[in-house]
């Protein structure tokens, strides 16, 4: 039986995706195979499918950090056939084979079974983004940043990260601000759950070493001078849960921040978190997230669109989460 693949290979000059039939011979190695019912679109493959960062690791290979699906075969302990999975990142369209396929084999280590009442597709309409604005909820829960505390910023707000982190604190009880590049969708965010709407270029522009609190958290998805005067606003001893590079992979910042007003900056990692942090983020958002709110955050494309969603999503010009038909 073959199945359909959207294949990336690279000349030497350009990276270039195709659909192609494939079949079992052509999976890689791993105890669990799954019938893939769906994907999604992140930020990273964006830079995975236009080559903007060195995301795929070996050539030819199928793209996609996330998947969802059903455990056709196992040999791994605990993954039976017939159970709903979840696989974000890892070697996923780096070194392994992704999730823009209808079939893959990964290890089970890999794996977190998907917790009720999530679907396969609810599981992809959060997928790497979702999970990992989960993991930013943690780190401020972690700092005991409370709702009572005072308001929490999310940068890059229109984004799949954003768009989550809006919806979770909302419905945590926080009081949520939004930076955003385009206030003409600050109505979709105030639905998510914002309770203000910024403009990031008062945040994207050089900016003082420290300034007047706003913030006792934020979720930071931009970096660079974004992040800097993220942190240069923050209340004493608050929490910044930095996760991404949108604006630039740089911080032109000072300890100003850290010393004068105890803020934590906390790194959060997606890709090589352990298994434990992967179960308590997927139940946190089995049990905390409004899926009325994420399915307005949510757009379903088949396999073919995906090369022009990931240059639209580097350009700014996908709003929340794209989520991957595999099928159609």
């Amino acid at each position: 039986m073959t199945f359909k693949a959207l294949l990336a290979t690279n000349d030497g000059e350009k990276i270039s995706t195709n659909l192609v039939e494939l079949d079992d011979t052509d999976l890689m190695p791993g105890d669990v195979t799954i019938a893939v019912d769906y994907s999604t679109v992140n930020y990273k493959d964006g830079m995975a499918l236009t080559g903007r960062a060195e995301i795929i690791q070996k050539f030819p290979l199928i793209p996609g950090v996330d998947l969802s699906g059903t455990v056709e075969a196992s040999s791994y302990p605990g993954i039976e056939v017939g159970d709903r999975v979840v696989a974000n990142s890892w070697g996923l369209s780096q070194t392994h084979h992704g999730g823009y396929a209808q079939k893959a084999r990964l290890s089970g280590d890999w794996l977190v079974k998907i917790p009720e009442p999530l679907s396969t597709r609810d599981a992809m309409a959060l997928g790497t983004a979702g999970y990992t604005a989960m993991l930013c909820v943690l780190a401020l829960e972690q700092g005991g940043i409370t709702p009572d505390r005072g308001d929490i910023l999310v940068t890059g707000a229109n984004g799949g990260v954003g768009s989550v982190a809006i919806v979770l604190l909302s419905d945590l009880g926080y009081r949520v601000v939004a930076s955003t590049g385009r206030l003409e969708e600050a109505d979709y965010l105030r639905e998510l759950g914002a309770a203000d709407v910024i403009d990031r270029r008062t945040l994207s522009e050089p900016g003082k070493p420290i300034t007047g609190e706003r913030w006792a958290g934020a979720v930071d998805s931009v970096g660079s001078h974004t992040l800097a005067n993220v942190l240069a606003q923050t209340q004493y001893r608050g929490v910044v849960a930095a996760c991404g590079l949108a604006q630039g992979l740089d911080l032109p910042a000072t300890v100003l921040p850290f010393i004068l007003r105890n803020v934590t900056l906390a790194g959060i990692d997606s890709v090589n978190a352990p298994q434990a942090v992967r179960i308590e983020a997927w139940s946190r958002l089995a049990r905390d997230l409004d899926l009325e709110k994420l399915a307005r955050t949510t757009k379903v494309v088949g396999l073919a669109a995906v090369p022009d969603i990931a240059r639209q999503i580097l350009e700014g010009k996908v709003q929340g989460r794209t989520v991957v038909d595999v099928n159609s």
